[in-house]
């Protein structure tokens, strides 16, 4: 297995990507290019849009305000998705930016933000959580991009789940048996994983949860953990077990 190169510039496209094909960059991509990297025509970069792989591309040109990339071969191939469902109640400003780069370091597939009775954020600005997925694949190595859903109430987010897909509940009052026990005994395939408010979900909605065969409530040890680091700890756990950690294809 090829070690990646960690020092190459990397950036996001929209664009398809294929040999040949220029990939128009926006104001803000030509900016960080020519004022930040101080990059000019003929510079090359790493490209990647989160369907075909990672390329390296040439600056066919860059002005003021827009620039045009040219992709010239592909680096590497586009890796398969690895099927975790992250639901979470939105956490301030701050830290929810961290916990959205983290867990697209991780390798969630969908990122779905719910409201609870305890959440304290009253919306969503996609556009700032877009940025910090974009920012933290960039930065990583990352092809996969998460899929960013709706806000949507708890109860509005579980009346679509699907009965077969386990949900994993991060819940304090579980027992406080071995997460990783429970893990392996379930069958490969595709998982979910929440994550409630700072507050813990109220009785009703704890009541509820476990009224639902999907739902599988695990307990992460004797110390109560912010929503941010419970998120860290639990999508850790997931991968060692179910994920790509247990195969032989992660980059080093």
């Amino acid at each position: 297995m090829a070690i990646r190169d960690l020092r190459a510039q990397r950036l996001f496209v929209e664009a398809g990507l294929e040999v040949g094909a220029a990939i128009e960059l926006t104001s803000d991509q030509t900016h960080y290019l020519r004022n930040v990297l101080r990059a000019d025509a003929g510079a090359s970069l790493l490209t990647f849009n989160g369907r075909d792989g990672e390329w390296r591309a040439e600056i066919a040109d860059l002005g003021k305000r827009s620039g045009v990339l040219v992709a010239q071969e592909q680096m590497r191939e586009q890796p398969p998705v690895n099927p975790i469902h992250y639901l979470f109640a939105p956490l301030k400003r701050a830290r929810i930016d961290y916990m959205v780069q983290k867990a697209t370091e991780l390798g969630v597939s969908d990122l779905k933000p719910v409201r609870t009775r305890r959440t304290v954020a009253e919306r969503v600005n996609a556009d700032r959580l877009r940025a910090n997925i974009i920012e933290a694949a960039e930065q990583c190595g990352v092809l996969n991009i998460p899929r960013l859903h709706e806000f949507l109430g708890l109860d509005a987010a579980l009346a679509s789940w699907p009965a077969s897909m386990p949900l994993i509940l991060c819940d304090e009052a579980a027992p406080p048996e071995s997460p990783i026990e429970t893990l392996r005994s379930f069958e490969p395939g595709p998982v979910g994983v929440l994550v409630g408010p700072e507050g813990g979900f109220d009785d009703a909605e704890r009541a509820a949860l476990r009224q639902r065969r999907e739902v599988v409530p695990i307990s992460l040890g004797p110390r109560v953990m912010r929503a941010d680091t419970a998120a860290i700890a639990v999508l850790s756990l997931v991968n060692a077990t179910l994920g790509d950690w247990t195969g032989s294809t992660v980059d080093r």
